[in-house]
């Protein structure tokens, strides 16, 4: 068996031009393979984690995946507000460490604007529990001196080229439309907002995102009913500090708990609440939901690859039976020396698994520097940190998968040659 293995391997050797063509098929359909393998897993860990340090999502009664769209992803709307005083009261449970309210609703040249607490930029966790960062600049102080400060997006910021001192102005809903982003709708362009930082790009919806204060949004709706605004009525921005900027009711709230076992506990004492129909969602359950519905594209992604890999081996036993005419009279020759019809088999077997086994290992190698080389770029643009750890169990699965395909595609010209007989191989061909 040895020596056979050594005969193959100087029979590919000898014709080394075109199986290297094939092999490096094999090594692209690999990569391929492996490569969105780690992107598909890697992108579903920062989908599913673009909220990780909140126990619970509170918001009005209406379906978890539905509140995770409009809390998280800042797309759709709240069916209703959720009052402050009720969240007053979630907040006193002894099992809650920590609320934070959401307020959204208005949004600046398409991009989604948040009303909150300053306690937001320490509380929010994202990927791997990592907290958010400035590239540049503070967060808002959240006090009447600071009414008007803004924090923007990481993406908000490059889209639109906004640095540190910019006034933006604020806009009330989102009227859609063709052109990039949208356009804006009824302006609150008589109050408006100094940006005092920039957020560091996380790949979360926060990266789109304008963040301001509760009482700021409070501020710019003095003048406005029923989402529009009273006519003959308008109030000065400094004016606007002497009201009563507390707000009243909000979109939703972010909730950590002082110990993850009472998590059903607290989210039970929410749906109970007598005080308005509330509901609390995990956010890991919802969004594993939400991923389920929208992860079909990955599937897609890795059934081409699939495909390109079925094709990579088709051309392996493509270019394995073209030339096995060519051979004939060598493998008659082994068999004139005394080598058998299983022999033969087993030496086309071998010539097609170092084909195959080169292949797999190169496309292996090509993924893992694919991965590392593009990692920092991921993370930079989008946020999507690639792991450089070891394979996963679906990883080794796919190896092993190309390595038992193109070992039983080597088959298929092994058979072929099985089926030679001697006399044909030595008979001229005329």
């Amino acid at each position: 068996m040895k020596a056979l293995g050594s005969l193959a391997a100087q029979s590919a050797w000898n014709r080394r031009g075109t199986l290297a063509l094939v092999m490096l098929s094999m090594a692209l359909a690999t990569a391929l393979l492996l490569t969105l393998e780690r992107l598909r897993t890697d992108i579903r860990a920062s989908f599913t984690q673009a909220v990780s340090g909140t126990d619970l999502v509170v918001g009005a009664r209406t379906g978890a995946v539905q509140l995770m769209l409009h809390a998280v992803f800042r797309v759709g709307g709240a069916t209703h507000a959720v009052k402050m005083s009720s969240l007053a009261e979630i907040a006193q449970h002894r099992a809650v460490a920590w609320l934070v309210p959401l307020a959204l609703g208005d949004s600046h040249r398409g991009f989604a604007v948040l009303g909150t607490s300053p306690q937001y930029f320490e509380r929010f966790l994202y990927g791997e529990r990592q907290p958010l960062a400035f590239s540049q600049g503070r967060a808002f102080a959240g006090t009447l001196d600071g009414l008007y400060e803004a924090v923007l997006g990481a993406e908000v910021a490059s889209a639109l080229g906004y640095r540190l001192g910019e006034r933006i102005v604020l806009s009330h809903g989102l009227q859609p439309t063709s052109a990039p982003g949208g356009v804006l709708a009824s302006e609150h362009g008589d109050k408006p907002f100094t940006v005092v930082g920039v957020l560091a790009r996380t790949g979360t919806p926060v990266d789109r995102t304008v963040h301001v204060s509760l009482q700021a949004i409070e501020a710019i709706h003095l003048e406005w009913a029923g989402g529009a605004p009273l006519p003959g009525v308008r109030i000065a921005p400094e004016a606007a500090r002497k009201f009563d900027l507390e707000p009243k009711q909000v979109s939703a709230a972010l909730v950590g708990l002082k110990s993850r076992v009472a998590v059903f506990a607290v989210q039970r004492f929410v749906a109970q609440y007598e005080g308005e129909p509330l509901l609390a969602v995990l956010p890991g359950v919802a969004l594993d939901e939400l991923w389920a519905a929208v992860g079909l594209g990955e599937k897609a992604l890795l059934a081409i690859s699939a495909l390109v890999a079925l094709v990579s081996l088709a051309s392996l036993v493509a270019v394995v039976l073209a030339g096995l005419n060519e051979r004939r009279r060598e493998l008659a020759v082994l068999r004139a020396v005394g080598a058998g019809p299983r022999d033969v088999l087993l030496l086309l077997l071998a010539e097609g698994a170092w084909v195959t086994v080169a292949g797999a290992l190169l496309g292996a190698a090509a993924a893992a520097l694919a991965v590392w080389a593009a990692a920092p770029w991921l993370q930079a643009q989008f946020g999507i940190a690639l792991q450089g750890a070891a394979p996963t169990p679906a990883q080794w699965g796919l190896f092993g998968a190309v390595l038992t395909a193109g070992i039983l595609a080597s088959l298929v010209p092994g058979w072929r040659a099985y089926r030679l007989s001697l006399a044909d191989g030595l008979s001229p061909r005329l």
